[in-house]
């Protein structure tokens, strides 16, 4: 999070496979404007609710029960400032969602986090952290 610490202040914020909203309420504690969060798993959604409920973000955030990728494919471009995902590592969604980001720019900024043997197209910033790895995509304006 801190790598993009300057991109958050007033940004719009998407986090796909949302979870428990780590990501999003995260970036929403470093300033951003709002985050919407993509999550279809229901016991997680009851979570990521109790969550953003716990830090009073009701008013700044949106949950949405759909699939992340075909929510994500759904876009216009530039959507979002900043777009995070956590995809489940067993699958390609994030390889899938770095192909889809690179055709169409949903998000400004996009950060995936995957594993970290797995070769993501068309990256250029990678950071590993032991077996897990955070790929990057800026648009170039």
């Amino acid at each position: 999070m801190s790598i993009l610490q300057v991109d958050l202040p007033h940004a719009r914020v998407l986090d796909l496979f949302a979870g428990s909203g780590a990501l999003g309420l995260e970036a929403i504690s470093r300033g951003a404007s709002s985050a919407d969060f993509v999550e279809k798993n229901v016991k997680s959604i009851r979570f990521l609710l109790a969550n953003i409920d716990a830090l009073g973000a009701g008013d700044v955030t949106t949950v949405k029960r759909s699939d992340a990728m075909t929510f994500a494919g759904a876009l216009a471009d530039r959507s979002y400032d900043v777009a995070f995902a956590d995809p489940p590592y067993d699958g390609d969604f994030a390889v899938r969602l770095a192909a889809l980001w690179l055709a169409r720019p949903f998000a400004s900024i996009l950060s995936i986090e995957h594993r970290a043997g797995e070769k993501m197209p068309g990256a250029i910033d990678t950071r590993r952290y032991g077996t897990s790895a955070i790929t990057f995509y800026r648009t170039e304006d």
